[in-house]
């Protein structure tokens, strides 16, 4: 499938038609007629009526023969599948209209921001890129979660970990950690790579990585169908120490601009046991 560019790499036909069958009439204030209803979620003739298209272009761009639709039409299709406000950006670089990044995803750390994050000394931190591969970790990280040295570098991948395929373990956390919500966890990983993948279409790691993935891991695959775009701010977690015991810790990802490098910061709230926890974590490494 191809966009306003004619290069190849967008979903946008697929992706539409995922967004349209995760509604329902009732949602949107349709009437439900007493007759079966053979279609999941919206019918093509409703979603064209509420963005005000006709049926045959709605068909087309599910079908990939439009693959080039206009502000206008873009805009309304938003309005019309109660897109979020991430998911109305990933539509528009499908349809071309926002230019997307021509080369791969950025793995280089900025000097500045590497100066930053070495004098965050009092939490874990930790940089990965677009598609989750681990980058860069302080002492902290270490001390906290176990140091991922020990693990080859191109297992060092956090979506892999999450929705492992196979014998070859991706680690980037060396003890075990919960989540308070898994399956919110883990929707949001699998919603900012597909996010990842409208802003770096052309990529072959991040490609390879959501083709794995969707092959190999059930879970991950059923996720990847709902078609949510979002990208992953905050958790919270517990991590099982083998020196100090379970720690209770915010996760917070905060995003270094257009290269969208995810900067992921570990602390826990001051003056509680967490934070306790995590000092004797520190303290227990350096001995």
């Amino acid at each position: 499938m191809t966009g306003r560019d004619g290069k190849e790499g967008t979903e946008l036909g697929p992706t539409i038609r995922v967004w349209r069958e995760r509604l329902s009439p009732s949602d949107l204030g349709l009437p439900v007629t007493g007759r079966t209803r053979r279609a999941t979620g919206l019918r093509r003739e409703e979603l064209a009526e509420l963005a005000g298209l006709s049926v045959d272009y709605v068909v087309r761009l599910e079908q990939g023969r439009a693959t080039a639709p206009s502000g206008q039409v873009v805009a309304a299709l938003s309005r019309a599948l109660r897109l979020t406000g991430a998911e109305r950006e990933h539509l528009h670089r499908m349809a071309g209209l926002v230019p997307p990044d021509g080369g791969p995803v950025p793995d280089t750390l900025p000097p500045g921001v590497r100066r930053v994050l070495d004098r965050l000394g009092d939490v874990a931190v930790a940089v990965f890129t677009a598609h989750w591969q681990l980058l860069w970790w302080n002492a902290g990280w270490a001390a906290l979660l176990g140091d991922p040295a020990a693990t080859p570098t191109e297992l060092r991948n956090f979506a892999r970990e999450r929705f492992p395929v196979g014998a070859g373990a991706a680690r980037v956390t060396g003890w075990p950690v919960r989540v308070d919500d898994p399956d919110h966890s883990d929707l949001t990983v699998v919603s900012d790579l597909r996010r990842a993948t409208g802003r770096f279409p052309r990529d072959a790691r991040l490609a390879e990585l959501v083709r794995e993935l969707t092959e190999g891991n059930e879970r991950f695959a059923r996720m990847w169908a709902g078609g949510t775009v979002a990208a992953h701010r905050e958790d919270r977690k517990t991590v099982e120490h083998p020196r100090v015991g379970p720690v209770e810790i915010d996760c917070d990802v905060l995003t270094d601009g257009d290269s969208e490098l995810k900067i992921v910061i570990l602390s826990a709230a001051p003056g509680s046991a967490a934070a306790s926890r995590f000092k004797d974590a520190l303290t227990a490494r350096r001995t």
